[in-house]
């Protein structure tokens, strides 16, 4: 489909989505929504993996604040972007946020909602809702406790902390910091990884992490039953046995 919104390169094994709105700072309105969904329903029925990035020097800034303050309790209760982030984190192939500049709001809430996150050494992340009489809404309230702890996470939804990239990194909040010309290099590298991998047992390992608690360890079990009955399974441990013993292991 066409988009108005966003810049869709897709490969073979990826496909590397740019929100451009650049004249807003890649805030989301409807558009980009919608666009974003469409999307995901192509990941879902064909899973490659996914590379989020910003136009124009920002990753996402959040909502469009022109739409949101005509946005009542109907718009509120309906979770016009908390049902895209749920979309997004439970893609079946893993999702990397490459951030440069600012990842405030909903853009903050979109690079939780993705498996890795890669920023700029300009990177700025935070969620300043509360000072627009709201709350971070879309997701940040649980994933950020999860990716930084309590004490730093309500710092950021209460205090207004906006965090630079190498504070980021000591959080683990990123998995690294590059200079801004190299964030989409490093996103790409980062998916060369994970890719060289077996794309059922990465589909699997990212169910079992969003498992709850309680489901573990019996889906842990459940998956490995899958995968050992796969072919993929011999052919890749008879070509690592292969390998070792033309090197002269045991």
């Amino acid at each position: 489909m066409a988009h108005t919104t966003l810049l869709v390169d897709e490969h073979a094994d990826r496909v590397h989505v740019t929100l451009n709105r650049p004249e807003s700072r890649n805030s989301f309105d409807q558009t980009m929504i919608d666009e974003l969904h469409a999307v995901c329903a192509g990941l879902e029925a064909t899973p490659k993996l996914l590379i989020l990035s910003g136009a124009g020097g920002t990753f996402a800034s959040g909502a469009d604040i022109r739409q949101m303050i005509e946005r009542g309790r109907k718009e509120a209760l309906a979770g016009i972007n908390t049902r895209l982030f749920q979309r997004v984190a439970a893609l079946p192939m893993p999702v990397i946020a490459a951030i440069d500049g600012y990842a405030l709001g909903g853009g903050a809430e979109l690079a939780y909602a993705c498996d890795f996150r890669i920023a700029s050494t300009r990177a700025k992340i935070g969620n300043p809702e509360v000072g627009l009489g709201i709350i971070a809404g879309a997701g940040a309230t649980w994933r950020l406790l999860e990716l930084v702890g309590e004490p730093v996470a309500k710092e950021i939804l209460m205090a207004g902390r906006v965090v630079t990239a190498d504070e980021a990194l000591d959080l683990r909040l990123v998995s690294e910091v590059v200079e801004p010309d190299d964030v989409l290099a490093a996103a790409h590298a980062l998916a060369d990884r994970i890719l060289v991998n077996d794309r059922a047992a990465i589909m699997a390992t990212k169910r079992v992490i969003a498992a709850p608690r309680s489901a573990h360890p019996q889906v842990d079990l459940d998956e490995q039953a899958i995968l050992f009955e796969s072919e993929t399974k011999r052919e890749r441990m008879s070509a690592f046995l292969n390998r070792r013993a033309s090197k002269g292991g045991a």
